[in-house]
């Protein structure tokens, strides 16, 4: 029997080693206890699923395991972007959520996330809580669908209509509609496709869809994951259609990549960036900013200029939806390209994310580019880089240990001035870098980050981090 483990976002695995339908239904029977013992199982679970691989027969998998446990399953009509899904939560009153996602992985990979009655992710503790209740085969009860469906235990759902609605409560779309953009939109084969076209629809604004069919080995493209190289298609287009701006969601569409009117890719450092300036000085929104440790530096200088407390969590929005929810803040998001806002749920959201991206360019009529140079003018110039890098995975432990017992005087030319170990190990230099070397928590590989006031020296500090885990 494999044991079963929840990293940054779930449970994720091989499709067909160890992420089988027998793997699947013990997740979502470790799920039904877990929801009995906390008192939600009667309000029921929203099941939802993304475009890989046999995704939907996954979702159907887990709806027969909850309903041979009593519990009603609102199971979406087809694949449906996360953040949907999670809205879907808090539009039904449901007690959680399960989606069958890998979200930005390779092709190869599936996964299980689950969400809280807030539509966000389970905290750590309680994510200990389901993978301690997950039993072997033997352990799993399971009703057919068909049985379930005509005994009212499944009922599918389209969870398209609230979501909108509640989009409109968030956004005024008109001015976007009516400001003539040029807008190229990469799905990136995944659950995103189709949305921004229905949203902007009926004015002078014009989206040019690629990728936007189902394809779950993702051609073109390493992963449906919103950075470079995955988005050079985008950036491509861009240049080609002379459009204003490009906008991609990864696979589950809870992620946004864009480009800015050059074709040149924004990073996910400015992004959080931008949209954290768009809550507070197009918005006047205030109140706590959560960033993970991987993100930027900017968000301190920002929460510094503008009067708010900047919160710094772990990697995943394990740790940034219930640091959201206890702060009240007014934004969270992480390095990868999540960002949720208050107001709406404490998930990642690629398709508001991106529409608050267009109504910044409105509001503040000014290109992508332009608003990129305002932002550096109020805090100055940032550079960004990341390396995944593969290990052999019998050598975890060795570079885990020799990059907790590293302590470099300098790196890069500038002395380390402090070592924070919230979520790996980050290093934070007199110059105001810093470099953070962490194993993903979705994936075999580790990540090696920088951000510098030089463009120049991103790949440099980058190599040094390679070297203290001993992979250069």
């Amino acid at each position: 029997m494999n044991t079963i483990r929840f990293g940054t976002d779930g449970w994720r695995g091989r499709i067909a080693d160890n992420y089988t339908f027998d793997n699947v239904r013990r997740c979502a029977q470790g799920f039904a206890f877990y929801l009995r013992d906390k008192g939600l199982a009667e309000r029921g679970v929203v099941v939802g699923y993304d475009k890989r691989f046999a995704s939907e027969h996954f979702a159907a998998a887990v709806a027969e395991v909850l309903a041979a446990n009593g519990i009603h399953v609102w199971l979406t009509q087809g694949a449906t972007p996360t953040p949907v899904i999670s809205y879907s939560v808090v539009a039904h009153g449901a007690g959680g959520a399960v989606n069958i996602t890998a979200s930005h992985n390779p092709p190869m990979d599936n996964g299980f996330k689950v969400r809280d009655p807030h539509g966000g992710a389970i905290d750590p503790a309680g994510l200990k809580e389901i993978e301690a209740r997950i039993p072997d085969v033997a352990g799993v009860r399971r009703m057919d669908l068909e049985e379930a469906e005509r005994k009212g235990l499944v009922e599918r759902f389209d969870p398209a209509p609230t979501y909108l609605e509640h989009l409109g409560d968030l956004i005024d779309l008109e001015p976007i509609k009516a400001a003539g953009f040029a807008i190229v939109v990469d799905p990136m084969w995944g659950n995103g496709a189709g949305w921004f076209p229905r949203l902007l629809e009926g004015g002078a604004t014009r989206v040019l869809e690629i990728h936007n069919i189902r394809n779950p080995i993702f051609p073109e493209m390493h992963r449906p994951e919103p950075i470079p190289p995955n988005v050079n298609g985008l950036l491509s287009r861009v240049k080609e259609v002379g459009a204003n701006v490009g906008i991609a969601t990864d696979g589950d569409a809870d992620r946004l990549g864009a480009a800015d009117e050059h074709g040149a890719f924004i990073d996910q450092l400015q992004m959080y960036s931008l949209l954290t300036l768009y809550a507070l000085e197009v918005r006047g929104w205030r109140g706590p900013i959560v960033k993970t440790v991987s993100t930027s530096s900017m968000l301190n200088k920002l929460g510094e200029m503008y009067g708010v407390p900047v919160y710094e969590v772990g990697v995943g929005f394990k740790y940034v939806a219930p640091k959201m929810l206890e702060t009240d803040a007014m934004i969270g998001g992480e390095e990868s390209g999540g960002y949720a806002f208050r107001g709406h749920i404490p998930e990642r959201d690629g398709i508001l994310a991106g529409l608050f991206l267009l109504d910044m360019m409105v509001q503040m009529d000014k290109t992508p580019s332009q608003l990129v140079e305002h932002l550096y003018n109020l805090v100055g110039p940032h550079h960004y880089g990341r390396v995944d890098s593969d290990f052999p995975q019998d050598r975890r432990e060795a570079i885990r240990e020799r990059v907790a017992k590293a302590q470099p005087s300098q790196i890069a030319g500038s002395p380390v001035v402090r070592v924070d170990t919230t979520d790996g190990h980050k290093f934070y230099m007199a110059d105001g870098s810093w470099l953070l070397i962490r194993f993903s928590g979705t994936e075999p590989i580790i990540r090696v980050y920088t951000e510098t006031t030089s463009k120049e020296r991103v790949p440099i500090v980058l190599q040094e981090g390679l070297k203290i885990a001993g992979l250069a």
